[in-house]
């Protein structure tokens, strides 16, 4: 059964969760953009860090039959994006989280925050 995009975005937030990534965020775009859903966006306190949860989210949706269109940022160190069409990832380091402010840029739409309880919040 495939995922709808809100489920594959829950999905990423708690894959995300389970690799430890900090400030887990699901933004809901739908009405604010037509270029995507939504968006997953966390924080890693190091480069590997930062890749262990881009691989883990990667890997965790392949049960699914779920692939990133695109994936870039792997050899940028700072930022690594994961694009699933209706959902993209966005996993920073925190200064470069702080420097984009997506969520400021995005202003308008919903947020959902998840704790490593593993649940919104």
């Amino acid at each position: 059964m495939a995922l709808s995009p809100r489920q594959l975005a829950l999905r990423m937030a708690e894959l995300a969760v389970d690799k430890k990534a900090e400030d887990v965020v699901l933004m809901d775009l739908r009405e604010v953009t037509n270029f995507t859903d939504y968006f997953v966006i966390c924080t890693a306190r190091s480069d590997p860090q930062m890749r262990a949860i881009a691989d883990s989210i990667q890997e965790g949706l392949l049960p699914q039959k779920q692939k990133a269109w695109h994936a870039e940022g792997y050899d940028g160190r700072s930022w690594i994006l994961l694009d699933y069409v209706h959902v993209v990832v966005h996993v920073f380091l925190p200064e470069t989280r702080q420097y984009y402010a997506l969520e400021r840029l995005w202003g308008d739409a919903p947020v959902e925050r998840f704790e490593e309880a593993g649940g919104a919040r």
